[in-house]
């Protein structure tokens, strides 16, 4: 199931990915376009623009990519009996991906849970094992498998 998490998130990564570059792409020609018929103050506002947006889609590639380069780092096949990255944990009933802060996806009509181990369950989770029980915000867990 590991495998199929990693796959989905790999593809979900790519498509967002493919997205901002076309996007980034779009903008650029139209300032070309743009470049080649106007003059004057709004011709260099509008350049303005969009030169802004492209450095936000830009940012957002950026972000996309550091997410993609986690998961490029993950060995699906590896079997851990310590939590660390790439680990697929349950815990009270609930998958956690622990990999980059992702979007929850459904396999086999299970919720998975992307959490950065950064974050605070990610946090928790890194380094115990299987029966070790821990509390965020009022809720207890229980580390029940790891994959």
């Amino acid at each position: 199931m590991k495998q199929q998490v990693l796959q989905r998130y790999h593809q979900i990564l790519q498509d967002r990915i493919d997205i901002f570059r076309d996007m980034i792409s779009g903008l650029t020609i139209d300032a070309q376009n743009d470049a080649k018929g106007s003059a004057g103050d709004k011709h260099e506002t509008a350049l303005s623009m969009m030169h802004l947006e492209q450095e936000k889609l830009n940012y957002k590639l950026q972000e996309i990519l550091a997410q993609k380069a986690i998961l490029d780092k993950i060995d699906a096949t590896a079997k851990h009996t310590k939590i660390a990255l790439g680990s697929l944990v349950q815990a009270n009933g609930m998958l956690l991906f622990v990999s980059a802060a992702l979007p929850k996806i459904t396999i086999d009509e299970a919720n998975v849970i992307a959490v950065s181990p950064q974050s605070p369950l990610g946090n928790k989770l890194m380094g115990n094992a299987v029966g070790f029980t821990f509390e965020i915000n009022t809720t207890k867990y229980i580390i029940e498998s790891i994959q």
